[in-house]
């Protein structure tokens, strides 16, 4: 019998392994926490006592469950996203069972987790590191935050459309690692998938694991962006439209493939577009027709626009744009090979590189018409680009780091795992089918915009505040581990999430919410976009370490993850013995992990206090 798979069971037995990338704690109306979905919804009260079950069982047997750094690190982490400042006495009533215990130590580094960066780690850690020592505390199964999203879980057996497959098999497919790296890449889709508008969970009903389900999210969000009619926001004094610019990175095989479904989302539009070229075409051969007999009495007849959403990537540039005038402004590109834009970038007929980087930010691209004579001002383009491919592709379309396409995209990188899936469905519906139903669903809400006043989306002045302190401490702390070449990257992330925000906030419209000229974002969507945000940037580093660079540190960079796993796993004050046990457990060289201690603390990320002494700043 094969069972449904539950990602709450699954997080519970892994203990939290995903490990995202690093993000600051931001000021709430309930205090200062970090950025998790977990923090504006937990009933913090019940959890708190079974925190309270927990320690006591553990005190009861005097047993140190954390008899290492990391798990000691880790169970700071968890206790600190859990309760907060709150979780402080938990920490040294747990930690006093350590034979070497120093409550000023154990002080300092909870007020570092606090202050740092959380790692994506969350509660389930300590019940798990518990677990591991023996002690089997008896949880809340209504209480906690996991266990209450189980049946609103697309992947629990409560759903209706729940993937199925067999949880041990499904945990032999997360823990195996890349052919390509002995870190897979992090996910989001686990921290995220209850808070999502309905219509992505609906989506996301079909996903086969996390990776799939970012899959989709992320196409789902890319092919909506170029749909959301009369929706825009003000960034940096500048009116922005939600588009966005998406490449899904796999080896051959690897998945990617599943991307194609998203196309059904917006087919309905595009489809209803090409009908009313078709009745206008008509007319227009009709009339063609009368002038032709009678060109003396007529005035000949005006060729109808092109009307299309999706843009042939592999057309000219002025054909490219042409048709996004005709159209508005608005055009998707949508290729599953990416090396397609790439070689039209090559051509002297197909190079629409400029004019592809301007309408990330809707500056005006202007050509000529030969035909007519014509020139032609496209005041604000709204293009969305969807690309698929390998990772020799990526470098086909960017050629080096410093190349403005590669900080206007987001990427995410797929693992290939070793794994043969069952391709004999169960399911007497086809996946095409549910897509075309969602879509014709979206198509529905589409034209409900489209006759809408225009709608102005916006963050609120508390949400602003977090958003720069985020993205502040990112570009610090990104641009001191991979150079000034990655900074763009971060910028440009800041306004790809501040359009993810914008995109969740519109399709919560689709719920059942009326129609405003102003719409402010939720916590939820909010959160959830730099919960992603997060993610994202660690695999737009990946990618961006492959890319050739003028800067000398692209050598030093190496392994990507390597590098900040290191930052991560230096306790708050250390010595020079221990920043070399850490670079040896991960595999990083002596004398690179000392040029990079040497650079952390030229960037301000590490103080150096004595000869051979270090800390983090406070």
């Amino acid at each position: 019998m094969k069972k449904d798979f539950n990602p709450s069971e699954w997080l519970n037995k892994k203990g939290g392994s995903q490990e995202p990338p690093v993000s600051p704690c931001l000021e709430s109306s309930e205090g200062s926490y970090p950025i998790r979905p977990i923090s504006p919804i937990r009933p913090i009260t019940t959890l708190e006592d079974e925190i309270e079950q927990l320690v006591c069982s553990i005190e009861a047997s005097s047993t140190d469950i954390a008899p290492d750094y990391t798990s000691w690190r880790d169970m700071a982490f968890a206790l600190a996203d859990a309760l907060g400042e709150s979780g402080r006495q938990y920490f040294h009533r747990l930690s006093c069972f350590y034979p070497s215990y120093d409550e000023k130590e154990a002080d300092k580094q909870f007020t570092a987790c606090l202050r740092s960066h959380g790692s994506g780690i969350t509660i389930n850690t300590l019940f798990h590191l518990a677990k591991q020592s023996g002690i089997k505390p008896v949880r809340n199964t209504v209480s906690t935050y996991h266990e209450k999203i189980k049946s609103i879980s697309p992947f629990s057996p409560n759903s209706p459309h729940g993937a199925t497959g067999e949880t041990e098999e499904f945990e032999e497919t997360e823990s195996s690692q890349s052919s390509e790296s002995s870190d897979p890449m992090p996910t989001f889709s686990q921290n995220i998938y209850s808070l999502l508008p309905d219509f992505l969970t609906q989506i996301i009903n079909k996903a086969k694991n996390f990776e799939d389900a970012d899959l989709l999210i992320l196409g789902s969000l890319t092919v909506i962006s170029a749909c959301l009619p009369n929706v825009s926001g003000y960034y940096a004094e500048r009116e922005v439209f939600p588009n966005l610019f998406t490449f899904i990175s796999a080896q051959a095989s690897a998945g990617k493939g599943r991307l194609t479904l998203c196309r059904h989302l917006v087919k309905p539009i595009h489809d209803n577009l090409k009908k009313h070229y078709a009745i206008e075409m008509e007319e227009y051969r009709h009339l063609q027709n009368e002038y032709s007999q009678d060109k003396k009495n007529r005035e000949p007849p005006q060729e109808p626009p092109i009307k299309t959403l999706l843009i042939p990537a592999n057309s000219s540039a002025t054909s490219v744009y042409q048709v996004l005038n005709d159209n508005g402004g608005v055009g998707l590109i949508f290729e599953t090979e990416g090396d397609t834009l790439a070689n039209t970038f090559k051509s002297d007929y197909g190079n629409f590189s400029d004019g592809f980087r301007k309408a990330f930010h809707h500056e005006m691209i202007s050509y000529t018409r030969r035909k007519d004579r014509e020139f032609v001002e496209l005041t604000k383009p709204r293009l969305s680009a969807l690309l698929s491919g390998t990772p020799k592709q990526i470098l086909a379309l960017i050629p080096d780091a410093e190349n403005g396409l590669f900080s206007r995209f987001i990427f995410y990188n797929m693992n290939l795992r070793l794994e043969w899936r069952d391709v004999f469905s169960e399911s007497p519906a086809s996946l095409d089918d549910y897509f075309i139903d969602l879509g014709q669903r979206y198509f529905q809400f589409y034209q409900t915009l489209q006759q809408a006043q225009p709608i102005r989306f916006s963050l609120s002045t508390t949400q602003q505040e977090q958003f720069n302190t985020f993205f502040g401490n990112v570009q610090q702390e990104y641009s001191a581990m991979f150079g000034m070449d990655i900074v763009a990257s971060v910028r440009r992330l800041g306004l790809i999430t501040f359009r993810l925000a914008m995109i969740l906030t519109a399709l919560r419209l689709m719920d059942g919410q009326s129609v405003a000229d102003v719409i402010v974002c939720n916590d939820t969507d909010f959160h959830t976009s730099l919960i992603m945000a997060e993610v994202l940037i660690r695999h737009a580093t990946n990618v961006f370490s492959k890319l050739p660079t003028t800067d000398n540190i692209a050598s030093f960079v190496g392994n990507t993850i390597a590098r900040q796993k290191f930052y991560d796993q230096l306790p708050s004050e250390f010595n020079r013995q221990t920043y070399l046990t850490v670079a040896t457990s991960l595999g990083i060289p002596i004398k690179t992990a000392e040029k990079q201690i040497a650079r952390l603390c030229g960037k301000g990320l590490l103080k150096h206090l004595a000869q051979g002494k270090y800390c983090k700043p406070q």
